[in-house]
């Protein structure tokens, strides 16, 4: 066979994808009939009112059982026996009602049961009885419904390397260990992007990169909370005056070559989008101060990076009509959750600042710039997984289920949803050492949130595609 020329290859590609495409249209109907009922469709379901979802993600592996705890005489017996080792380095939490004690709640769905959350958490305690937060319990990444005997006898697949944290960070983001491409944050913006006037702010992470926010074809936006960075010597250079800058010229000239092309893309994509964001983007002063942040170890005032990442949310969000914004996924983080030590103190200023910054969002959100657009932003929580809930001394080690935390005036606050699992070791959830067998996966905890963002169940098919293994796509948290 003959070696046909580069050109005739990419022709050849680019037709067999473009009939691969057309060919699921349906060959019943005209190739014209079948793009104007898409249009149709696309314009029927666009959305008219704002939505955002945003990532709360916990990096190392957030300790479930000192964040909402059982506290029922049973519950607190196992507890006090694997977690209370009568010396120092004890990381069980003290009883409610004395100094430093777990936080009451009440949940509507008690189950039988009582519960707490970490003394350090206060403002989400109050958020939960205001009925705007709920708990979901044990959540973690699976494939299917799995009994311990299956999981224990490998008779039904099982996520890929459990207990890694690259891996488990990446399979609570996207569909795969670490090295997948695509996010199911971007994958919810690919499908909704075309309702946003500008689709560059689609997906937008205060954090850094992020395989949550990759989708096929919206890429996400990064910024800080100084704003979309931009390049420097733009604005003038050695005395010249921006309009006549040679430098945008030199930095956004493609050449030939199609790195120097794409490169060349990607900056003055950058170049226009600072450019859009920072004529819309209201400074941090216009926004609700952020209150100061008391370190519940040492009772001293300090910043929380977790509550600035919140803020500069919030100023996109502020944004959103200048921007021409419909849905929006944004992601923003803490880190140093891998608490195999010192955990009783490491532990307690992280969910501090997590309960902070969170009860800091709803409130900024309550009145921004006049309007209460709490209904509209729904925060969650995600970690890497949960822990053990044996003690290795005065630390835990990873585990696989936990529990999470939704936020926002759309949520059905004030309860817990999902079984909530018995404490101790030898039960039916535990896989070893206490560490929980997820209940709930990451794709059902997910669903529920794109149906509220709006999402077709096709749609949410397509994002989740292991949706289908479980008995509902919907949890029942969000109204």
């Amino acid at each position: 066979m003959k070696h046909k020329p580069a050109g005739m290859q990419a022709s050849r590609r680019h037709f067999l994808r473009t009939a691969a495409a057309l060919s699921t249209l349906g060959a019943a109907a005209p190739f014209a009939l079948n793009l104007a009922t898409l249009s149709s469709a696309a314009a029927a379901t666009a959305p008219s009112d704002y939505k955002a979802l945003v990532c709360l993600f916990m990096y190392g592996g957030n300790d479930q059982a000192n964040t909402v705890l059982a506290t029922d005489p049973d519950s607190w017996l196992q507890y006090q026996a694997y977690r209370a080792t009568g010396t120092p380095d004890a990381i069980a939490l003290p009883p409610a009602g004395g100094a430093g004690g777990v936080l009451p709640i009440a949940p509507a769905n008690a189950q039988g049961r009582s519960f707490a959350l970490h003394p350090a958490m206060q403002p989400l305690a109050d958020l939960f009885g205001a009925g705007r937060a709920a708990i979901v319990a044990n959540v973690g990444p699976l494939i299917c419904p799995l009994t311990l005997a299956q999981y224990q006898a490998r008779t039904l697949p099982r996520p890929p390397k459990l207990f890694s944290h690259n891996d488990q960070q990446s399979l609570w983001q996207s569909y795969g260990a670490e090295g997948a491409k695509f996010g199911w944050g971007g994958r919810m913006g690919d499908l909704l992007a075309s309702s946003n006037g500008q689709a560059t702010f689609t997906t937008v992470s205060a954090a850094g990169n992020t395989v949550f926010l990759s989708g096929k074809s919206v890429k996400q936006f990064q910024m800080t909370s100084a704003g979309a960075l931009s390049i420097a010597g733009l604005n003038g250079l050695y005395g010249i005056t921006a309009a006549n800058n040679p430098l945008r010229s030199i930095i956004t000239s493609g050449g030939s070559h199609l790195l120097e092309q794409e490169h060349a893309s990607i900056v003055s994509r950058s170049i226009d989008a600072q450019s859009v964001l920072a004529a819309q983007l209201p400074p941090a002063s216009a926004l609700l101060a952020i209150p100061p942040w008391i370190n519940p170890n040492t009772g001293q005032a300090a910043a929380n990076p977790l509550a600035v990442q919140m803020q500069t949310v919030a100023r996109v969000i502020a944004a959103r009509n200048g921007l021409g914004m419909k849905r929006q996924v944004f992601f923003v983080n803490l880190a140093s959750f891998d608490t195999h030590d010192n955990q009783r103190v490491n532990q307690a200023a992280l969910l501090s600042k997590v309960a902070h910054a969170l009860g800091y969002f709803d409130a900024a959100l309550a009145n921004l710039q006049g309007t209460d657009m709490r209904a509209q932003v729904t925060t969650f929580t995600a970690s890497d997984f949960g822990r053990t809930f044996t003690s290795n001394g005065d630390g835990t080690d990873h585990g696989w289920g936990s529990h999470h935390f939704v936020i926002g005036g759309a949520v059905k606050g004030g309860d817990i949803y999902g079984e909530f699992p018995p404490l101790g070791l030898g039960h039916q959830c535990d896989v070893g050492s206490g560490s929980l067998l997820p209940q709930i996966a990451v794709d059902q905890y997910a669903a529920t949130l794109g149906k509220w963002f709006g999402l077709a169940p096709g749609d949410i098919a397509d994002v989740f595609p292991n949706i289908g293994n479980f008995a509902t796509a919907d949890l029942g948290f969000m109204a």
